[in-house]
């Protein structure tokens, strides 16, 4: 049992964690910059440790300082959320030579999936179907020009070791290829540290389909059924939903018994999610993983009715997963919208300041309404950090209802003071294309060109 746990994170998910801890009648002890110490939940905390200046690399991403802030408040545990150093190798090396729990996969895992490449070797060899590029990293550009030219264009080319959306590049011939691979490998190495890429065939108007899934150090692996999140702008999510009104109860079972086969082999523990993308035929291809937990994991809470965060904290305890595949069910159907600081029609520009009305509306029509924040009226948006401020989650009996659930909270729900992007999520929500359920990761988009004309 955890006695105290440090939170190396911050926001939103800073608070979700803090919610499960004080569940489990576990101290948190929440980390923060100096540009954070406006945090609303920090007033209600005894122990906390300012652990740095505003910028990322002084204080979120710096490892030492947060190490160092887990052993001077003697806590037991690490868990660092998502972003920052979550999915740092090193990081939950340094937690494990101090004798420090890092929530989260072993070190080595973290490494394994991290390289993309490696990942796609991994999950092809048990079975599933990967997006269909080179065998492993590419050793130079002649041999991207190669299998580019056997693929056929558009290709992608991604770093090795990147994520959430970043480090890729669209390539639609070869002139594209030749100036965008040396311009990728400076990007990777600026941002994630190392300058491999590896190329795969751009699959076009496809869906976003993950998987989240659960072990623990007993080799007890299962998944909680899959989440779609196609709705993204430059790669980043905007709206998710459990279930993915595109993926038949068969290909679930499919996909999982392939997923978890996976990693049994590799010995995976704690949280982690398997993303695809699923073309115009429903064939799913392998992505990459994210050894984390994700940002929309509500969805997945919503419809299994279980607390991620909990099972998180529990297997990192070392206890047993008290659940079977058997015994998860699903029920119903949930939506997220994350709520950005941004002018979603103007560029999607940033808007810090002060948040000068903040009223969240709870539904009470038939669905249910869940909303994640760690903001407050009052509250001054620093301009360090990303620029999401709260998650909507509705819950229906059906997915139409989850839908009208989400409409009516939105369009009730008050922020002023900055600019949000609550009139774009209303407005996808009331499209066509997201009513039907045959949206895909253009489809943002197509809605975008057609408000400018």
């Amino acid at each position: 049992m955890f006695k105290r746990i440090l939170i190396g994170n911050r926001g939103e998910v800073g608070e979700r964690i803090i919610r499960a801890c004080r569940k489990m009648e576990i101290e948190p002890v929440p980390v923060y910059s100096e540009a954070d110490s406006n945090l609303p939940y920090l007033k209600d905390i005894d122990t906390k440790v300012c652990i740095g200046p505003g910028k990322s690399s002084e204080s979120y991403l710096n490892r030492e300082a947060i190490l160092q802030a887990a052993i001077n408040t003697e806590s037991q545990a690490l868990h660092p959320g998502f972003g920052f150093l979550a999915e740092d190798e090193l990081f939950s090396y340094m937690c494990s030579q101090q004798k420090i729990t890092f929530i989260g996969p072993s070190a080595g895992s973290i490494a394994l999936m991290g390289n993309k490449s490696k990942a796609k070797d991994t999950f092809k060899s048990a079975g599933l179907k990967v997006i269909p590029g080179s065998e492993g990293n590419l050793a130079s550009l002649e041999e991207a020009e190669k299998i580019a030219k056997g693929l056929g264009f558009p290709v992608l080319l991604k770093a090795s070791a990147g994520g959430g959306g970043r480090g890729i590049r669209i390539c639609n011939n070869f002139k594209d290829l030749k100036s965008n691979y040396f311009q990728a490998q400076i990007e990777a190495e600026k941002n994630f540290g190392s300058s491999e890429l590896y190329l795969e065939k751009l699959i076009d108007e496809a869906k976003h389909i993950e998987f989240q899934l659960m072990g623990d150090i007993f080799g007890n692996i299962v998944h909680f059924g899959e989440r779609e999140c196609s709705i993204q702008r430059n790669n980043q999510k905007l709206i998710e939903e459990a279930p993915s009104p595109s993926l038949s109860p068969e290909k679930r079972a499919e996909a999982g018994i392939n997923i978890i086969k996976a990693l049994k082999k590799i010995g995976y523990k704690n949280a982690g999610t398997i993303e695809f993308l699923m073309d115009s035929r429903k064939n799913l291809y392998f992505m990459e993983m994210n050894t984390r937990l994700q940002v929309e994991h509500p969805v997945t809470e919503m419809i299994t009715g279980i607390d991620i965060v909990k099972k998180q904290i529990e297997v990192a305890m070392n206890k047993t997963l008290d659940l079977t595949q058997k015994e998860i069910r699903f029920s119903g159907h949930s939506i997220e919208c994350r709520i950005n600081a941004e002018d979603p029609f103007n560029d999607f520009k940033p808007s810090p300041g002060i948040i000068t009305k903040f009223e969240p509306a709870y539904d009470r029509g038939p669905g249910k309404i869940r909303v994640d924040t760690h903001v407050k009226e009052g509250y001054e948006i620093p301009i360090y950090y990303d620029s999401m401020i709260a998650k909507v989650i509705s819950f229906g009996n059906d997915r139409n209802e989850a839908i009208e659930t989400m409409k009516r909270s939105l369009e009730k729900f008050i922020i002023k003071g900055i600019k949000t992007t609550i009139p774009l999520h209303l407005e996808i929500l009331g499209s066509k294309e997201f009513i039907s359920g045959n949206y895909n990761n253009k489809t943002l988009e197509k809605i975008m060109k057609v408000d400018n004309g």
